[in-house]
């Protein structure tokens, strides 16, 4: 099961749409213009556009097996006290007193560049259950970190 917002899911089925209206007949075409230039046992084009047709299908299947799988999580429901999966939490590292906030999202919302980390990372992992002022001691590749909780919101 995989848990995610109103907005992921919302993101998830518009990519389905678009792969199937716009992507899926766009493939459809170029295998049909490469199969009207002749021998297919020698067509490249034909070759590489049946290859992206494999591919854009394979993309269409796992989406639709995310999308059937989702459950859709109410934060309206969700008490900010611990950290949870949709919580934006404000972290800070004993060590080196840096400060960093991430929003734990499912797998298929992560992305680094926008501060949003999957509920499998070991951060998130490390993390979940956590109040305010406690210190989590999480293995990373490269080594153990201890990181504390200076905040929690949706």
């Amino acid at each position: 099961m995989a848990y995610m917002s109103e907005e992921g899911y919302q993101k998830l089925v518009a990519e389905l749409k678009q792969l199937e209206a716009v992507e899926r007949p766009k493939i459809v075409a170029a295998i049909a213009e490469a199969r009207d230039k002749g021998d297919l046992s020698e067509n490249a084009e034909y070759d590489a556009a049946k290859e992206a047709q494999g591919m854009l299908e394979m993309k269409i299947n796992q989406l639709k097996a995310t999308i059937s799988d989702a459950k859709i999580i109410d934060t309206s429901k969700l008490k900010a006290d611990t950290v949870q999966i949709l919580t934006r939490v404000e972290l800070k590292n004993v060590k080196t007193g840096m400060k960093m906030a991430y929003t734990i999202v499912s797998e298929s919302e992560a992305n680094l560049k926008q501060g949003k980390i999957s509920v499998n990372t070991p951060i998130a992992q490390g993390l979940l259950g956590k109040k305010v002022g406690d210190i989590a001691e999480i293995t990373i590749p490269q080594g153990k970190i201890s990181l504390e909780v200076t905040g929690i919101s949706f």
